[in-house]
C-alpha cells in the first residue's frame, strides 16, 4: 500500500475515534487518548477473535472497541443486537449480506442495524482489525441455516 494511502486511512481512523469518544466536562480531563501501545487485547472466546476496549463496557452498553479476526477466520451467519458502525483498519475483510459478498479494503466502513444477519471472512494476508462503535451491549447471535 502506498504511504499516502496509509496516512489517509490512519487519519480517517483517528477522526472517527476522536468523534466517537465523548469529551469529559472538566478542564483536567478534556481529552481521552489511547495509543496503540496501550491497547489490551483479550481473547473473545472464539478461536481467532480478540477485542481491545477503548471506551465503555461492551457487555453493559454503548462502547467503542477494536475487533480482530485472525487471517483466515470466517464468522458464520450471525447478528448483533446493538446497531453498530465498523471501520476496517487493516486486512481484507469479506462481508456477506443477503448472500452477496462485499470485499472491503482498509479504510472501508459499514453500518448494520436492526439485527441484520451477516457473515464475514478475513482473507489471507494480514489480520483484519476493525474499529467498532456499538450503540448497545455487544453480542453475536448465531443464525440457524
Amino acid at each position: 500500500m502506498k504511504q499516502d494511502n496509509k496516512r489517509v486511512i490512519l487519519c480517517a481512523a483517528a477522526i472517527l475515534i476522536a468523534a466517537a469518544v465523548p469529551i469529559a466536562a472538566s478542564a483536567e480531563d478534556n481529552a481521552v487518548l489511547t495509543p496503540v501501545s496501550d491497547l489490551k487485547w483479550t481473547d473473545a472466546g472464539v478461536p481467532g477473535v480478540s477485542t481491545a476496549p477503548v471506551y465503555g463496557d461492551m457487555k453493559q452498553g454503548e462502547s467503542h472497541f477494536y475487533l480482530k479476526y485472525a487471517t483466515g477466520f470466517a464468522a458464520p451467519v450471525h447478528y448483533h443486537t446493538a446497531d453498530h458502525i465498523v471501520v476496517l483498519v487493516s486486512g481484507a475483510l469479506t462481508l456477506i449480506l443477503d448472500g452477496k459478498e462485499h470485499r472491503l479494503a482498509p479504510g472501508s466502513s459499514f453500518s448494520l442495524k436492526d439485527k441484520a444477519p451477516h457473515a464475514a471472512r478475513c482473507e489471507a494476508g494480514d489480520d483484519c482489525v476493525m474499529f467498532v462503535d456499538a450503540r448497545g451491549p455487544w453480542d453475536a447471535v448465531p443464525v440457524a441455516q
